[in-house]
């Protein structure tokens, strides 16, 4: 008797790293209904969140299952496929004989793929898989989101929606920007590019449009936008525009572009809660989707 299949997409979260996060899973059975799974940890790592949300997506499956089990973390795909082995032999020392960080979730993650036939597979981040995009939100939210500065006087608030249409390779975007009582709408229709480039794009066009050289808060549903401009930059820069596996980052002349502005600048960006988002985030995202409409 053939083992049920079921695919499942995992993601971890955690910001500040370490600090408060979330995980978030998507099972996919080949009979039934898709399930959604997340929590909290109040302080933690990254790579714990990624382990996390793989054993308990592993741990809510009835009973034994054929699973491909897809990922975006390095981390968690190589200690699977390349390192846990030794990791056993040696009584989870590293081949430095250092204890192996994060045992207890590997070991219980070890026990757990015994009960089922695991296939794992990394998958791209942040790169239009609606499932792992999905998992990423669970975890995010799970997380749990900063309070939005909405109220504060004395930045530029700048409110981004976009929409993309792979078929037709053509989206657009739209920003509502806000300071005191005076407010301004701005847009564009793209070509050739894709979602993640065009929250880029959206960021750079509503910082060029500014008069004058004041605080900016960004809100925006996209986490790799926030990420990329707050966390990666420095790195990418530092290291000549490549990411940490030696290969050019992804959308670089976007990202240039709007590092460029971001020192001139104080900049922050927040990511919005997409069940609860503010007006004016709805309003440019209504604005993109008309713009796109007529294009």
């Amino acid at each position: 008797m053939s083992l049920a299949a079921v695919k499942i997409y995992t993601d971890g979260s955690c910001s500040p790293n370490p600090g408060p996060g979330g995980w978030g899973a998507v099972i996919l059975p080949e009979k039934g209904k898709k399930r959604e799974l997340s929590g909290r940890v109040s302080e933690t790592t990254n790579n714990r969140m990624e382990l996390q949300a793989a054993l308990e997506a592993l741990k809510s499956l009835p009973a034994s299952c054929g699973v491909e089990l897809y990922t975006d973390s390095r981390y968690l795909q190589n200690g699977i496929s390349s390192w846990i082995d030794n990791w056993r032999r040696r009584n989870w020392l590293t081949s430095d004989n250092e204890p192996v960080k994060n045992r207890d979730l590997w070991e219980s993650l070890d026990h757990e793929m015994n009960k089922h036939q695991v296939q794992w597979f990394w998958v791209k981040g942040h790169a239009e898989n609606k499932y792992n995009q999905r998992a990423d939100e669970l975890a995010v939210k799970a997380r749990g989101r900063e309070v939005l500065p909405l109220d504060d006087q004395t930045a530029v608030h700048i409110f981004l929606g976009i929409t993309w249409k792979q078929k037709l390779q053509i989206g657009s975007w739209a920003a509502v920007l806000r300071y005191q009582k005076h407010s301004k709408v701005i847009g564009g229709v793209v070509e050739d590019s894709s979602a993640n480039c065009i929250h880029i794009q959206s960021a750079t066009a509503a910082l060029q449009s500014l008069k004058r050289k004041i605080p900016v808060h960004f809100y925006t549903s996209s986490g790799y936008l926030k990420e990329g401009a707050g966390s990666w930059l420095q790195g990418w820069q530092s290291n000549h525009w490549k990411t940490r596996d030696g290969k050019v980052v992804s959308n670089k002349e976007a990202w240039q572009e709007l590092n460029s502005l971001l020192q001139q600048l104080s900049v922050k960006f927040h990511v919005i809660d997409k069940e609860m988002p503010p007006c004016h985030c709805q309003e440019a995202k209504v604005l993109a989707q008309e713009l796109v409409a007529v294009a």
